[in-house]
């Protein structure tokens, strides 16, 4: 049987994505309709123009309603930015009743001496995930609930996230007549999509190349070690070909998506010269050159983002490659070569229903947004709930629209 419907949105710098679909009384998830349009308002991942958002926003909702054949009522969705910061804290507290029996008021408990850390005033509690219990000094505990101890301890990773910046794209998705399920950091739902058991517990970090951010995630023992947005991604990289070869930026895109290749096969050289649709003559030694270069710098990068230097005692499953920059031939032997040690691309897996556009790295985030709801519940410190009367406003739009 068929129930539970679950949507989500993601809001990119370069396009907007919407998925809806259904989850069986298996926890199977199937995909009933996608709406992709190109994205504008939106600048390295944050709203710059609320009316040009919302219009995309409503425009790949209206796509994948017109699939589904039903009306979205709320969605999961995607934050990410430059203003996103992480801390890995911990939190202690006494186990004092009689039975010393661990209960789940315990780890809501001890969840909320372990949020206690110092926010700026204009950031706000986005994520608080436990990484492991320890009951009394006993390390690597997943659930203690019905263990007994005196103390219990929990390593949590806490994210927080720029209020106004949240604000601007919440009122967005409820300008359309959306309500918000949950607000996910992007780079953990991409995770959800193209991350395996195995590398989640031997240690992986997750980059994914998007148009305006490139976001980057760290697991180890089976949970989020570290996060970290940078602000670099395919848009620095078309426009790097824009001016080196002198054409326009949507031309330069054209190029990069066309003919662009970070490890260009050897026979070709400077004299192969590619004509473009409005009579430029162009290299494609000089157009992979570029690309080449600014890859290659965007993957140091994001290797100074580990939080170690050694990085291969850390991440020994390596670097996963995942979003639309990924799309580039020869990006993964590239990556090989700069950090020296194993890299490959993450497609979304397991997909099901209407789901054929999604099996592409771009779509990893959207796909793990839905997978999110699934397997991650209570992790959110954002309040995405609105009141009665709001709510009741929410429901006249959308019977109006």
């Amino acid at each position: 049987m068929r129930k539970n419907k679950i949507g989500a949105i993601d809001v990119g710098t370069t396009k907007v994505c919407t998925i809806m679909g259904d989850v069986d009384d298996n926890g199977s998830l199937r995909i009933l309709g996608v709406g992709v349009v190109p994205s504008t308002g939106l600048h390295k991942g944050l709203v710059v123009n609320i009316n040009e958002a919302k219009e995309s926003i409503r425009e790949s909702v209206r796509r994948a309603e017109k699939t589904a054949g039903y009306k979205l009522e709320s969605a999961y969705v995607g934050v990410t930015g430059r203003h996103i910061n992480s801390v890995n804290n911990r939190g202690i507290i006494a186990i004092t009743r009689n039975d010393q029996l661990v209960r789940p008021d315990d780890l809501r408990r001890v969840l909320d001496v372990a949020r206690t850390v110092k926010v700026p005033s204009d950031h706000k509690l986005l994520h608080i995930i436990p990484r492991g219990y320890a009951v009394d000094g006993q390390e690597g505990v997943k659930n203690p609930v019905g263990m007994h101890g005196f103390r219990l301890d929990v390593e949590t990773h806490i994210i927080t996230a720029a209020i106004t910046s949240v604000q601007n794209l919440t009122k967005c998705i409820r300008g359309v007549g959306i309500e918000i399920d949950d607000l996910v950091l992007e780079p953990l739902a991409s995770a959800e999509s193209v991350l395996t058991e195995e590398e989640r517990q031997g240690g992986v970090v997750i980059a994914d190349i998007g148009g305006g951010t490139t976001d980057i995630a760290v697991f180890k023992d089976n949970s989020i070690y570290h996060t970290s947005i940078l602000p670099v991604a395919g848009y620095q990289v078309t426009r790097d070909v824009s001016i080196g070869l002198g054409l326009s930026f949507e031309l330069a895109e054209e190029m990069k998506k066309r003919y662009g290749n970070v490890m260009p096969a050897e026979e070709k050289s400077d004299n192969d010269m590619m004509l473009t649709e409005d009579g430029h003559d162009v290299s494609y030694a000089q157009l992979s050159e570029i690309i080449r270069t600014r890859v290659e710098e965007m993957l140091r990068l994001v290797m100074l983002e580990l939080p170690q230097a050694d990085y291969g005692k850390l991440v020994p499953s390596g670097l996963v490659l995942t979003g639309g920059g990924s799309n580039l031939p020869g990006i993964a032997e590239l990556g090989q070569q700069v950090t020296r040690m194993p890299v490959r691309i993450g497609y979304p897996v397991n997909l099901y229903g209407v789901s054929d556009i999604l099996n592409n790295p771009a779509y990893a985030t959207s796909v793990g947004l839905m997978l999110w709801k699934l397997r991650n519940q209570g992790t959110t410190g954002w309040n995405t709930k609105r009141s009665g009367i709001k709510r009741l406003v929410s429901r006249l739009f959308k019977v109006f629209r």
